[in-house]
């Protein structure tokens, strides 16, 4: 059976499948994909936009509005921009966010990017960030990967892997947590 790609489902899903046919289809999918990307960076940097995106007492005329008048300003325009108040009219901005996940899954699907976040307990250095990117391509066959790291200083040392559904957690944590379920079982 052949790779189907990754999953998308839900309304977020259903609307990044439509909008990455049509941007198939225009031969636009990196150009729609730079356009969502700073609607992203803007609504991550604005509390008042999170809160016309995800407060239900805004009519969808005031969202409409508000992000035609965003969009221009960033010079969001074409499929985007026409995706973006669409988003608004049809009441469904409070899923934006998944949407354009959603999309950038495809796009990365389509141009054999594997996404890979790794938590640790610290920034990793250029070197150590190298190695772990060396680890995961030799795991996914040499595909390119894009990698994201989180702190989490709570993981005490080690690493959190995850590659696509896949997940292995090496953290000190989880170690401490295993050993201490294994002492209880013997005292």
């Amino acid at each position: 059976m052949a790779d189907q790609g990754p999953i998308v489902s839900g309304i977020a899903g259903r609307y990044a499948s439509a909008l990455f046919d049509l941007a198939e289809d225009a031969k636009a999918t990196d150009v729609v994909g730079k356009d969502l990307g700073r609607f992203l960076a803007l609504l991550e940097g604005s509390e008042d936009l999170q809160r016309l995106v995800k407060n239900p007492v805004f009519t969808a005329d005031e969202q409409v509005k508000a992000v035609t008048a965003l969009a221009d300003t960033a010079k969001i325009g074409g499929l985007a921009g026409n995706f973006i108040k669409l988003v608004a009219s049809k009441r469904r901005l409070f899923a934006i966010e998944g949407m354009i996940k959603a999309f950038n899954a495809l796009v990365d699907a389509k141009n054999g990017v594997v996404a890979a976040e790794v938590t640790v307990p610290a920034e990793l250095s250029d070197k150590n960030r190298v190695a772990v990117l060396d680890a995961i391509k030799g795991v996914t066959g040499g595909q390119t990967v894009a990698l994201t790291t989180k702190v989490d200083p709570s993981i005490i040392g080690g690493l959190i892997v995850k590659v696509g559904s896949r997940m292995v957690d090496a953290s000190l944590k989880t170690k401490l947590n295993s050993m201490k379920l294994a002492m209880k079982e013997v005292g």
